[in-house]
């Protein structure tokens, strides 16, 4: 099984903080690091998945704002659960939870997994689901 390990500074454009604040909270004892080979403070991805949730409050409900049919959000897989055909992959773009429905065949293709970096396209009633390049 593959491991997501995150950079302190992406693991904080995930969560929408700075990098000292995430640092602040592992020196806080709210996520733990370790430092990877390069040196550099790491994050589990799993962990970071968690503290999204736990951060995560949705905003107020507003105006209906005429804004494009395609939205792209980055985010992080907070849960995936499969079946033999089909699977729910939850992810936590900053504040909002975005779910989506697809093939298990799909999840398996893209290796999503707790942890993992994904990319929500929103269209319509739509959700899609894929890997930043």
């Amino acid at each position: 099984m593959f491991v997501t390990q995150l950079r302190i500074s992406e693991a904080a454009e995930l969560l929408g903080l700075s990098d000292d604040t995430l640092r602040r909270m592992v020196d806080a004892g709210r996520i733990d690091a370790q430092r990877d080979d390069a040196g550099r403070m790491v994050v589990d991805g799993a962990d970071l998945a968690a503290l999204a949730q736990s951060l995560a409050h949705p905003p107020p409900p507003g105006p209906v704002r005429d804004e494009s049919a395609r939205n792209r959000m980055r985010g992080i897989v907070t849960r995936v659960l499969s079946d033999t055909v089909m699977a729910q992959v939850e992810l936590q773009c900053g504040p909002f939870r975005v779910v989506s429905l697809m093939s298990r065949e799909a999840v398996d293709a893209l290796g999503l997994e707790v942890g993992a970096v994904a990319i929500a396209s929103v269209k319509a009633t739509n959700v899609i689901v894929g890997i930043p390049q």
